[in-house]
Protein backbone atom coordinates (compact mmCIF):
# COMPACT_ATOMS: atom_id res chain seq x y z
CA UNK A 1 0.00 0.00 0.00
CA UNK A 2 1.41 3.46 -1.02
CA UNK A 3 0.13 5.84 1.15
CA UNK A 4 0.29 9.30 -1.52
CA UNK A 5 -2.14 7.01 -3.75
CA UNK A 6 -3.96 5.02 -0.86
CA UNK A 7 -7.56 6.48 0.58
CA UNK A 8 -7.78 5.48 4.00
CA UNK A 9 -10.74 2.59 4.38
CA UNK A 10 -14.42 3.77 4.29
CA UNK A 11 -15.04 1.10 6.79
CA UNK A 12 -17.56 1.69 10.47
CA UNK A 13 -15.00 -0.02 11.99
CA UNK A 14 -12.94 1.89 14.54
CA UNK A 15 -8.94 1.14 13.40
CA UNK A 16 -7.00 -1.43 15.07
CA UNK A 17 -5.40 -0.62 18.41
CA UNK A 18 -1.94 -1.63 16.80
CA UNK A 19 -2.59 1.07 13.74
CA UNK A 20 -2.02 -1.30 11.30
CA UNK A 21 -3.98 0.05 8.38
CA UNK A 22 -3.26 3.19 9.30
CA UNK A 23 -2.03 5.74 6.49
CA UNK A 24 1.83 7.75 6.78
CA UNK A 25 2.89 10.68 5.27
CA UNK A 26 0.40 11.76 2.35
CA UNK A 27 -3.18 10.62 1.65
CA UNK A 28 -5.60 12.13 -0.79
CA UNK A 29 -8.89 11.35 0.13
CA UNK A 30 -11.64 11.73 -2.52
CA UNK A 31 -15.31 12.64 -1.76
CA UNK A 32 -17.93 12.17 -4.52
CA UNK A 33 -21.37 12.46 -4.89
CA UNK A 34 -23.49 9.40 -3.51
CA UNK A 35 -20.78 8.82 -1.22
CA UNK A 36 -21.53 8.43 2.56
CA UNK A 37 -21.62 12.00 4.46
CA UNK A 38 -19.00 10.71 6.88
CA UNK A 39 -16.13 8.57 6.59
CA UNK A 40 -13.78 7.27 9.03
CA UNK A 41 -9.93 7.48 8.24
CA UNK A 42 -6.83 6.86 10.18
CA UNK A 43 -3.65 8.59 10.17
CA UNK A 44 0.01 8.22 11.39
CA UNK A 45 1.14 11.68 13.13
CA UNK A 46 2.47 13.98 10.94
CA UNK A 47 0.17 12.91 8.36
CA UNK A 48 -0.60 15.42 5.51
CA UNK A 49 -4.54 14.92 4.29
CA UNK A 50 -5.57 15.94 0.72
CA UNK A 51 -9.36 15.87 0.93
CA UNK A 52 -11.00 16.92 -2.03
CA UNK A 53 -14.91 17.66 -2.15
CA UNK A 54 -16.35 17.09 -5.69
CA UNK A 55 -19.71 19.19 -6.82
CA UNK A 56 -22.37 19.07 -4.85
CA UNK A 57 -25.19 17.60 -7.08
CA UNK A 58 -28.31 19.63 -4.93
CA UNK A 59 -26.62 22.82 -6.02
CA UNK A 60 -25.21 23.82 -2.72
CA UNK A 61 -21.44 24.84 -2.11
CA UNK A 62 -18.88 23.82 0.20
CA UNK A 63 -18.39 27.01 2.03
CA UNK A 64 -16.68 26.12 5.58
CA UNK A 65 -14.04 23.70 7.07
CA UNK A 66 -13.85 23.42 10.72
CA UNK A 67 -11.65 21.02 12.98
CA UNK A 68 -12.77 20.01 16.19
CA UNK A 69 -9.24 19.47 17.20
CA UNK A 70 -7.00 21.67 15.38
CA UNK A 71 -4.15 20.39 18.15
CA UNK A 72 -4.53 16.99 16.74
CA UNK A 73 -5.54 17.57 13.02
CA UNK A 74 -4.96 21.24 11.84
CA UNK A 75 -7.01 22.46 8.72
CA UNK A 76 -3.99 24.20 6.86
CA UNK A 77 -5.87 25.58 3.62
CA UNK A 78 -9.13 25.39 1.92
CA UNK A 79 -10.29 25.95 -1.91
CA UNK A 80 -12.97 25.93 -4.37
CA UNK A 81 -12.28 26.12 -7.82
CA UNK A 82 -15.10 27.32 -10.32
CA UNK A 83 -16.77 24.29 -10.78
CA UNK A 84 -17.30 23.79 -7.00
CA UNK A 85 -14.56 21.17 -6.24
CA UNK A 86 -13.70 22.04 -2.74
CA UNK A 87 -9.82 21.23 -1.79
CA UNK A 88 -8.76 21.05 1.59
CA UNK A 89 -5.42 20.65 3.29
CA UNK A 90 -5.22 18.55 6.70
CA UNK A 91 -2.07 18.10 9.20
CA UNK A 92 -2.06 15.64 12.07
CA UNK A 93 0.08 16.63 15.00
CA UNK A 94 3.35 15.04 14.92
CA UNK A 95 3.44 13.10 18.18
CA UNK A 96 0.01 13.30 19.30
CA UNK A 97 -2.57 10.44 19.02
CA UNK A 98 -6.05 11.26 19.25
CA UNK A 99 -9.47 12.01 17.30
CA UNK A 100 -11.01 15.03 15.74
CA UNK A 101 -14.03 15.21 13.41
CA UNK A 102 -13.34 17.48 10.43
CA UNK A 103 -16.41 19.11 9.25
CA UNK A 104 -17.11 20.96 5.73
CA UNK A 105 -20.60 23.02 5.23
CA UNK A 106 -22.69 23.30 2.53
CA UNK A 107 -24.79 26.04 1.96
CA UNK A 108 -26.97 27.58 -0.95
CA UNK A 109 -24.47 30.26 -2.71
CA UNK A 110 -26.97 32.97 -2.71
CA UNK A 111 -28.83 32.33 0.77
CA UNK A 112 -27.03 34.07 3.77
CA UNK A 113 -26.32 32.37 6.83
CA UNK A 114 -24.47 29.69 7.76
CA UNK A 115 -24.83 26.00 6.12
CA UNK A 116 -25.22 23.07 7.16
CA UNK A 117 -22.27 20.22 7.56
CA UNK A 118 -22.13 18.51 4.28
CA UNK A 119 -19.69 15.70 5.24
CA UNK A 120 -17.82 15.00 8.39
CA UNK A 121 -14.17 12.96 8.02
CA UNK A 122 -13.85 11.39 11.37
CA UNK A 123 -10.01 11.22 11.62
CA UNK A 124 -7.80 9.01 14.24
CA UNK A 125 -4.18 9.86 14.61
CA UNK A 126 -2.67 6.73 16.11
CA UNK A 127 1.31 6.85 17.28
CA UNK A 128 3.83 4.83 16.41
CA UNK A 129 4.08 1.65 19.13
CA UNK A 130 6.88 2.56 21.46
CA UNK A 131 9.49 0.11 22.24
CA UNK A 132 11.07 -0.68 25.33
Amino acid sequence: MTPSSQAPSASASPPPASGAGCVAGRAQITVSPGDPVRRPACVRPGTVVSLVLSPRTDGKRWTAVRSSAPALVLVTGRQVAADGTAHVSLRAAGTRGGSAEITVSAKEPDLAGTGGVGFTLAVTVTPYAREG
